[in-house]
């Protein structure tokens, strides 16, 4: 049976994430996740916009999820962690009656509240299960050492996230494991990579991602998989600058769960998107397939 949501890509799947937007729609659809992308969909505000008006961030938010309310649809699912954090926030916050009327006051048209914002890591859990994404794998990622990385704020705060174990997840586990892989003990899965401070705090970024990469490495991993666009960009595009603060030459493949899941399920490359990482797990996969073969 075809299970409908709807979807929000967020700005960093036009993008930098593309490979991330690539794997979700290809994996979702082998899956019969039917996402119908919100039209009109806008900037929810990403970390910024709350710092600077909370109503006014909410009403980034909210314009989408009132968007969905006219689709008919009462649960949206989103790549980006950073996105859901917004939308599930603004909903939170609009439980109160003065701020949902002072937002609403912003909008075309009122969010009524009736969307539930849940992460595509989420849906894939909640919507599909495990057992039904171990029963569509057409080769198993056997004997791939992986380390899970959630970043900071997939699962937190917990009373607004509402998902998972806020310092202990295992949603990516479970999938990574219903692949066929074996996922290392990592301790930092739910630690900060720098977040958004790589432009104004280099150095800030150098020291956190490079512990979590070191760590990964510690712990035996061969690469590490994340859900985040910032998360992923640190960790893979930056591995050159974390090398020397970290004392270590790294060269580890970061890549999102969506596009391992799409590569255990047997599609094809060319709908995950492998080649728009800056560390290449070709290698790593190819081993994957003469395992399996």
């Amino acid at each position: 049976m075809i299970k409908q949501l709807a979807y929000y890509p967020g700005c960093s799947s036009l993008g930098t994430s593309r490979e991330y937007d690539m794997s979700t729609r290809a994996v979702c659809e082998l899956l019969g996740l039917d996402l119908k992308e919100i039209p009109d969909w806008s900037c929810c505000g990403s970390s910024p916009a709350h710092s600077f008006d909370h109503s006014l961030s909410a009403a980034l938010s909210a314009r989408n999820l009132a968007l969905v309310e006219t689709m008919g649809l009462d649960m949206v699912a989103t790549p980006c962690p950073s996105c859901l954090s917004n939308l599930k926030t603004s909903s939170h916050r609009m439980q109160r009656e003065t701020f949902r009327d002072k937002v609403n006051l912003l909008l075309d048209k009122p969010y009524m509240g009736s969307v539930k914002s849940m992460s595509v890591l989420q849906a894939l859990i909640e919507q599909v299960g495990t057992d039904t994404i171990a029963a569509m794998v057409a080769q198993p990622l056997t004997g791939l050492k992986l380390a899970p990385f959630y970043g900071c704020i997939m699962n937190r705060p917990s009373e607004i996230m509402e998902f998972d174990d806020p310092e202990n997840p295992t949603s990516m586990d479970r999938i990574l494991t219903a692949l066929g892989a074996e996922v290392v003990p990592f301790p930092l899965k739910v630690e900060c990579c720098g977040a958004s401070y790589g432009v104004p705090f280099k150095d800030i970024v150098a020291k956190l991602s490079g512990k979590l990469l070191s760590c990964a490495l510690d712990a035996g991993a061969e690469a590490v998989v994340v859900a985040c666009p910032m998360c992923q960009m640190n960790l893979d595009l930056r591995q050159k600058q974390l090398a020397k603060p970290a004392g270590v030459n790294f060269e580890i493949p970061v890549v999102y769960f969506t596009q391992l899941m799409g590569f255990a399920m047997g599609l094809p490359e060319s709908r995950l998107g492998f080649d728009k990482l800056c560390v290449s797990p070709a290698l790593l996969l190819s081993r994957t397939l003469a395992a399996a073969s």
